[in-house]
């Protein structure tokens, strides 16, 4: 057993769910996998694994989105418009506080796995950083700090909209905005411009000029925060084709025009890197929660008069 408490990160994936038991990368208990279906069929299961481990004094969950993390909010801890059937509106977090008498860090997948790769992996040692994944979808977490980046809502810089290559008026895949980031660059979007998949299309073929146009102008949006000191970058599009990395420093250097001099910026190899934790950055991430959401609460019971 590690000197560093135990907690329980839950990564509530649109496909699948993973659950740990851990304090860190080096002291993992247990792990376990399961498949995403209904709402209550999938949460059921979850507290089914939680039950029968013991001695985890925080929980945290890492979840898909779009969810509500203002926790003045009705509504916190929802997912909120999510496409995926049957999520939209479900309680995580209440269904979750009210079962286990602990207290539960909660967050974007992207933002949790953001806040493992700064604690243990290809950022480590930095506080200000951003994890972009491109995958199924297309997300971008922020972390300043040590802590999330937070506002009115988490980012959603996935569904901005980048400026075409000449010529090129494809209608993308967004159910939301057709063209948008995610509508041009995520797995999904690759298949049905090619048909073909991001991991068996040609380094040569032509559609990834365009892939890597748009994804250089989400660096340059996160440049522009002023936030991160490196972006890691994961996901299967990005992961599963190696030749991509390249591509996307150099239209992110492009699109930046010298405008950023910053020596970080334009040491593009050390700046935009894959991560180190492989597909455990998320529920990594969510260790990562739940110990930030015990720490607030003994912070709090101090501090109470």
């Amino acid at each position: 057993m590690s000197e560093a408490p135990l907690v329980a990160g839950i990564e509530l994936g649109g496909t699948k769910i993973n659950c740990i038991l851990a304090s860190g990368p080096d002291t993992i208990e247990d792990e376990v996998r399961i498949p995403t279906t209904r709402p209550e069929e999938t949460l059921a299961a979850v507290e089914a694994v939680l039950d029968r481990w013991s001695g985890f004094v925080a929980i945290g969950i890492a979840s898909f989105g779009p969810i509500s993390i203002d926790r003045h909010a009705s509504d916190y801890g929802h997912i909120t418009s999510t496409p995926k059937p049957g999520w939209a509106g479900t309680d995580i977090v209440g269904r979750i506080r009210s079962r286990y008498n602990v207290p539960v860090g909660f967050h974007t997948d992207v933002v949790g796995a953001a806040l493992a790769e700064a604690r243990w992996g290809a950022a480590k040692g930095l506080a200000d950083i951003a994890y972009v994944t491109i995958g199924t979808g297309v997300g971008a977490g922020m972390i300043a700090g040590g802590r999330p980046v937070d506002g009115l809502t988490h980012s959603e810089l996935g569904h901005i909209r980048p400026v075409r290559v000449p010529g090129d008026d494809w209608l993308g895949v967004c159910p939301f905005h057709g063209a948008c980031l995610e509508g041009l660059v995520s797995g999904p979007a690759i298949a049905a411009r090619t048909g073909i998949a991001a991991e068996d299309l040609p380094a040569a073929h032509p559609a990834w000029e365009t892939v890597a146009q748009a994804i250089g102008q989400l660096l340059h949006t996160l440049v522009l925060t002023g936030i991160p000191r490196r972006v890691v970058m994961g996901g299967g599009v990005m992961v599963g084709t190696s030749h991509l990395f390249p591509s996307v420093r150099a239209a992110m250097t492009r699109s930046l025009g010298g405008y950023i001099t910053l020596p970080e910026v334009a040491l593009a190899d050390s700046y935009v890197v894959p991560p180190a934790l492989g597909g455990r950055a998320g529920p990594l991430g969510a260790i990562v929660l739940g110990a930030q959401a015990l720490g607030e609460q003994l912070q709090s019971s101090f501090t109470a008069p």
